[in-house]
């Protein structure tokens, strides 16, 4: 009977054993049954032993396995000893901690300090779960948050992201960033894919790729090491060298066996006049008197005595050099073990390369059509008076800078840039075209026919005005601001790219060359103006008055230099030197092209814009010796073809 009481007593603790268990296992959600699983590895925190329960959380597609992996990387996460379960804690004022569920922040309880124990993963843990960490950011909701996860791999890529980004490029819904994904996943399949075919064919689909990016993944596959060997050497060799030759001179090869402990190195002067000092006894270094010792020949008869007594190391040679040198052999090896993948890699660079050669010329063309533009628009004011009038203005940079300073004058009146720069252009225009006429009624007017006294004249005008600009608005750099959507630059690619303001300024030139068209060929004034640039007399004859023409002329040109002054001062500094820096580019523009044409100047800037460019291309480093190269070419151009390369018909010629 007893033994029957017994055995139900058992069986009813046993039940309700199970009934307070149930609960408890109902309610246990699947990151904690995940955390359970794994909690002996990660209260643990060895680097060697952690990655499966990393990638445990991070596999598993639970949004709360993102919460654990940031708090275990805060070293936010504890574990209670007692149940092994993984907590977040605070500290109480009572000086206990409090516990809560680290996903639901559900409070547990209170225990002391010393029952809980944090989870402290070092720099590699932490690494790690940064990496895991990826996949949830590259799929967050955010787009902003996937971008900015894409670039953080950009900026510091690791093997573990490819797995990452793999996983995301299917789920993505944003077309532009799922390409972006796409593009990153091949670079990254090239630095750290482990399937041979895969590498080499993310390597091809960069073939002609512009992206910096592409050449910055390939160009280390390509990276080599120089060895040196007794015996052939196995690897992927990328080149045999032989020494001697411009590859490898036969001191830079000796050098390498010195480096790789395959022959001693060859004592310097100062190492065998120290070691010969070292080992005199009785006046003498092995043997030799030192009073002999004065000479490169007896130096070198007492080291060798000392070396072959053993107290000093060999002296090298030059035949021992020559033998070294002749008994090894010397490679060039890829860094990348894989021939197919190299292979490949040149031959996506080499594309690459050829396109890139190719843009840039474009670049570089681009950039010399917006300098041709500036000096068109410097210079067709110059243009103008000069073949009209047959005068010489070194002032003419002044109107240009006159142009300049008018813009910065309506900024400090018109705070929005966009409507300063539309007053500030035809604003422009009237002062420099009311100076202009004033200056040649004053003086050019009395000088006619007088070229060196015109030249001095308006040398003289033109310092004037500058020191009259420095006194009124300083010597510091005036700004000149561009609108807002002048900002930035008009890229085609990473090769290929030009500003918002040199694009306006070539439109701006455009404009002024239809426009001094039209005027020219279309209006009463531009038809009296080609009557007095062609003969004077004639157009005298038939009732036009030459020196109202001339006036006009000339405030006409001057006019277009101050229009040409608000344009450069959007780019460049705004002080009373800034026409100096354009005056003799004019003068060549206009004499290159043809006094007193425009189609001459447009050809003359065009010349001169493509050809400064091309000279700093070749030398960048100096831009003084690239003006000094234009000038000289420029002076035999006009050797063997004085009028330009558009001649003008009329007085002009005939001068």
């Amino acid at each position: 009977m007893i033994k029957h009481l017994l055995s139900l007593c058992v069986a009813l603790a046993a039940l309700v054993a199970s009934l307070v268990a149930a609960p408890a296992q109902t309610g246990q959600t699947a990151i904690d049954a995940l955390l359970a699983e794994h909690q002996a590895i990660i209260a643990k925190g060895s680097r060697k032993t952690i990655e499966p329960a990393i990638e445990a959380l991070a596999g598993s597609g639970l949004p709360e396995a993102q919460v654990i992996l940031e708090l275990w990387q805060a070293k936010e996460l504890w574990q209670l000893k007692e149940d092994k379960a993984f907590y977040t804690v605070a500290e109480q004022a009572d000086g206990t901690y409090a516990i809560a569920h680290p996903v639901t922040g559900e409070a547990a309880g209170s225990v002391e300090k010393k029952a809980l124990k944090q989870i402290k993963p070092n720099a590699g843990i932490r690494g790690l779960i940064g990496a895991a960490l990826v996949q949830f950011q590259l799929m967050d909701t955010d787009p902003e948050k996937r971008r900015a996860a894409l670039t953080a791999i950009e900026r510091d890529p690791e093997a573990s992201h490819l797995k990452a980004l793999r996983g995301a490029i299917e789920k993505e819904p944003d077309p532009a960033i799922k390409a972006q994904k796409e593009v990153l996943e091949r670079l990254l399949t090239i630095r750290f894919g482990q399937d041979e075919a895969e590498r080499i064919a993310a390597i091809e689909s960069f073939r002609g790729d512009l992206s910096v990016g592409a050449r910055a993944a390939l160009n280390p596959l390509l990276t080599t090491r120089r060895v040196a060997a007794a015996t052939p050497v196995e690897g992927n060799i990328a080149a045999t060298l032989t020494p001697g030759s411009a590859a490898l001179p036969e001191a830079e090869a000796y050098a390498l066996l010195v480096s790789e402990g395959l022959a001693p190195a060859a004592p310097t002067h100062d190492e065998i006049r120290t070691a010969l000092a070292a080992n005199i006894e009785d006046a003498r270094v092995a043997g030799v008197p030192v009073a002999t010792l004065n000479t490169d020949e007896a130096r070198l008869r007492a080291y060798a005595g000392l070396a072959a007594e053993g107290r000093v190391p060999p002296l090298v040679t030059e035949a021992d050099k020559a033998a070294a040198l002749k008994a090894h052999s010397y490679y060039d090896i890829y860094e990348e073990p894989s021939p197919a993948v190299t292979s490949a890699a040149e031959e996506t660079l080499e594309a690459i390369n050829t396109k890139v050669g190719v843009n840039q010329a474009l670049d570089l063309g681009l950039d010399a059509l917006s300098l041709a533009s500036i000096y068109f628009l410097a210079a067709i004011g110059l243009a103008i008076t000069f073949g009209v009038m047959g005068v010489i203005n070194m002032a003419h940079g002044e109107f240009i800078m006159m142009g300049a300073y008018t813009g910065y004058v309506v900024q400090q009146f018109v705070p929005d840039y966009t409507l300063s720069i539309i007053i500030a252009l035809p604003l422009a225009f009237a002062v420099t075209f009311a100076a202009g006429v004033a200056m040649e009624r004053l003086v050019i007017r009395h000088l006619y026919h007088r070229p060196l006294e015109t030249l001095l004249a308006t040398f003289g005008i033109s310092v004037a005005l500058q020191q009259i600009a420095k006194n009124i608005f300083g010597t510091q750099a005036r700004p000149l601001t561009s609108p807002a959507w002048l900002d930035g630059a008009w890229v085609l690619n990473d090769v290929v790219s030009i500003s918002y303001i040199r694009i306006a300024i070539f439109v701006l030139a455009l404009i002024f060359l239809a426009l001094l068209l039209f005027i020219l060929n279309r209006t009463r004034l531009g038809l009296e103006v080609r009557a007095v640039t062609q003969n004077p007399r004639m157009a005298a004859s038939m009732g036009i008055n030459p020196d109202r023409i001339n006036m006009l002329t000339f405030g006409l040109g001057s006019g277009i230099a101050g229009i040409a002054g608000v344009a450069i001062g959007l780019f460049a500094k705004v002080t009373s030197e800034l026409g100096s820096d354009y005056i003799v580019q004019s003068f060549m523009t206009v004499v290159v092209g043809g006094v007193g044409n425009i189609w001459g100047t447009l050809a003359g800037a065009t010349l001169i814009g493509f050809l400064q460019k091309g000279i700093e291309f070749f030398n960048p480093s100096n831009t003084l010796a690239a003006q000094t190269y234009m000038i000289i070419f420029i002076i035999v151009f006009i050797q063997f073809r004085p009028r330009g390369i558009i001649a003008l018909k009329g007085r002009a010629a005939g001068d």
